[in-house]
Parts: C-alpha cells; structure tokens; sequence
C-alpha cells in the first residue's frame, strides 16, 4: 500500500528556483516511501550511511537474509547476504560479468530486444512502459545470469511472484492457517521457477559451459538449491529494480518536454548524468537494514550490538550536506563533492554495492533512446505508485504510452 513521505519538506521542496542551469521538477515518487520499521535505529544522513554501509562490523539484514540464514538450508550464502571474506571472493569471482567493458558487450543484444519492443509498440499504437522495461529487465538479466533455456515461457510472471506476496519477514507466522496456506503458495511459485526455468538453465550448462553465472557457479561446484538462491537474488533483484527505474525515468521524461529534449540531443555522458540524477532522487530501493555485529557510534550516537539499523535512503540522498542547495529538485549538472558518486547512495555503497550499475544505466539508456525519439510519442495515462514491501520500494504500474497511429485508432 501506499504510504506517506517522510522525507524531509524543505529537501523536497522544488518551488525555490534551484542553483544550477537547469531544474526539472521534483520526486514523482515521494508519497511512497514507506513506513519506518518499528524498533529499527533510522539514519538519514549520507555520512552515517556511508559508515554503517562500509563497515565490517554489520550484516546484511535486508531482502530476507536473516530469515534465510536463521533456516540452515544452505551451507554457502548467495552473494547478496555473504560478509566477510566469502563475500569479497564471491563479488571478484563474479565482478567480470558486469565490469564496463562486459556490459558495452552485452549492447548489441539489448539494443536488439529494445528495437523489437519499440517495434511492437509501434505496430499496436499504444501500450504501457513498465510492461515494456518488465519484459527488457527480465531477458537481459536471464542472459546475464543464464536462464536462457526455459521450458515454458512466462518468466516474467515467475519472477514478479517473488515481489507480489509481501515482506516474508512480516507474513502470518506459519503455523496459522493463513501462515500455511502462504508457505504451500511460496513452495508451489519457487518450484514452478526452479523446475522450468533453473533446472533446464542448469542440465544445458553441465553439458556445454557458456560465459554467464551459471556455469561459473557450476565450475565452483555449486549445488541446485545453491544455484537457486543465486538465481533468485541475482535475477530477481536486477530485473525488478530495473523495471521500475526505466518506468520511472520514462515517466519524467515524459512528463517534461524540456527534459527530454536535453536527454535526447546529450552526449552518452550527459545522457547517463540525467539518468543518475533521476535515481538520485527515486531511489529504487528506498531502505536498506543492517545488524550491528558490535557497538557502534552512527551520526555521533550509540547503536548497541545486535541493533537493527535502517538506511533511509530517500533522505540520504538529499541531504544537503553533499547535494547543496534545493536538493530535492532535478539538476543534472548537479556539482556534488570528490568522492560522491551521481546516484549518491541509490546503487547503495560498501561491499554490497549494487553490482549491476553499469548494465542498469546503459540498459535505461538504450531503451529510453529509441522510445523517445519517436516526437508522436504521447503520454496518455500517469501510473500509480504504490510501495513494495519486498522490495522496499515504489512500484509504478499503468504508465501508458500511445502514439498518433494509437490515438487515431481510439477514437474510431
């Protein structure tokens, strides 16, 4: 459901004329922020993000990872909840397959599955954009991590199950009757993913290596379930969080003329700053949690061990003390300090920094490029704006695009 803001008004004011050359309008996403977890120790400045975020002295404990290790299924962590020096060999192990160079790799094949949707939208008049960046997000990211040998299609819906059901960690506890019924529907949604789409990717690798997760994971001599777990948070975190930025950076560009045309006629390197200043301020996941593994000190105050932390990053990521002025509103050429990447916190920080940037961008970019050159392109409807509690972001559904052929169509 959705809930309300608690950014901080003055960060999201955009009245005030903003300091840079241009400015853009505000979040269109702010209303769905979610609400604070109770008993979970809030940081809102970058800094005190930063620290937590680099510090050996936390966990993972967001996205399920606590519950998945309280259940001693597995005997390696995925990448996603791994710490320490498992974690470090697992992100170099894997690091190659979305290094700058790999992903300007990987363009040809997405520039071929973007040419093919921007081709059906054309040919039926109208359509909705996050349908589109659901089926893009979902096709790059199966290439990436090799689930390319499905048995049946549908893996788009397979894998919005995982994200539609709610946070697992504050379901109805297992024995009631509504806790039970939610297990049998889980088991069924991980069995239908594993049967159709994990286990045929698995049996085409064992007999012919290719150059994607699967077959590194099966080299490192990984199991099933294992590679499983991989599949999920790998696949699954990069294509949702994916669908939801190209859905979203669409929506402002559409809805600002001015915005798009700059966009459009930019270098890729002024392309990607708009890009990263969109997520700056729509930050896909907007909370990441931590536990304290010992004391620590965060913004100046104590945070005991075993203290669950909560990384607000909707406010991190206007924080004036590295935004400056007005930072809620969208600048591109937004001045930021050495050291501060564009995003600011949006791909997160620290050894569990989003692995995906680089592909994300250039995957919105190659996308974004060839659906808005089109100048009959129409914005027809808004979507709605809703917050995931999976995830622990917005989730954007019904942003709906015509062209002048559509229109025409309509009004027969």
């Amino acid at each position: 459901m959705t809930s309300p803001d608690p950014v901080n008004p003055e960060a999201t004011n955009t009245d005030a004329a903003p300091t840079c050359p241009f400015g853009f309008g505000g979040s269109l996403t702010r209303h769905a922020a979610g609400a604070p977890t109770p008993g979970a120790r809030p940081v809102a400045s970058f800094q005190g993000a930063r620290d937590v975020l680099r510090s050996e002295d936390v966990r993972q404990a967001g996205f399920g990872a606590e519950l998945l290790s309280e259940s001693g299924l597995l005997s390696r962590q995925p990448v996603l909840y791994a710490e320490g020096e498992e974690h470090h060999a697992m992100r170099r192990d894997t690091a190659r397959y979305f290094t700058p160079a790999t992903v300007a790799s990987y363009h040809p094949m997405i520039a071929a599955l973007c040419d093919d949707l921007i081709a059906t939208l054309l040919r039926q008049g109208r359509g909705n954009v996050d349908d589109l960046s659901l089926t893009l997000a979902v096709q790059v990211a199966a290439q990436v991590v090799g689930l390319t040998d499905s048995l049946l299609p549908g893996l788009e819906r397979r894998v919005m199950t995982f994200v539609e059901g709610g946070d697992p960690q504050q379901r109805p506890a297992p024995d009631g009757l509504a806790g039970r019924a939610r297990q049998v529907l889980d088991q069924r949604h991980l069995l239908a993913f594993y049967l159709l789409d994990v286990k045929p990717a698995i049996a085409a690798r064992r007999r012919r290596r290719r150059d994607d997760l699967i077959s590194h994971l099966i080299d490192r001599e990984y199991s099933d379930l294992e590679i499983l777990t991989e599949c999920l948070t790998y696949g699954t975190a990069g294509m949702v969080t994916t669908r939801e930025f190209i859905t979203v950076a669409a929506w402002h560009l559409l809805r600002c003329p001015d915005l798009r045309g700059e966009y459009l006629h930019g270098t890729e390197a002024e392309r990607h700053a708009t890009l990263h200043e969109i997520l700056r301020l729509e930050p896909v996941v907007s909370r990441l949690y931590r536990r304290a593994r010992t004391d620590l000190t965060v913004d100046g105050q104590p945070v005991p061990a075993g203290t669950l932390i909560e990384l607000d990053l909707r406010s991190v990521n206007v924080d004036p003390a590295v935004t400056g002025e007005n930072p809620g509103a969208l600048c591109p050429a937004r001045p930021l300090p050495r050291g501060v990447q564009a995003p600011v916190m949006a791909f997160g920080d620290g050894h569990h920094r989003c692995p995906g940037a680089f592909l994300a961008i250039r995957e919105t970019d190659t996308f974004l490029r060839r659906l808005l050159i089109w100048q009959d392109l129409h914005l027809e409807a808004e979507p709605t704006v809703t917050f995931n509690e999976v995830v622990k972001g917005y989730e954007l559904r019904g942003l709906r695009v015509s062209t002048r052929q559509g229109r025409r169509h309509a009004g027969r």
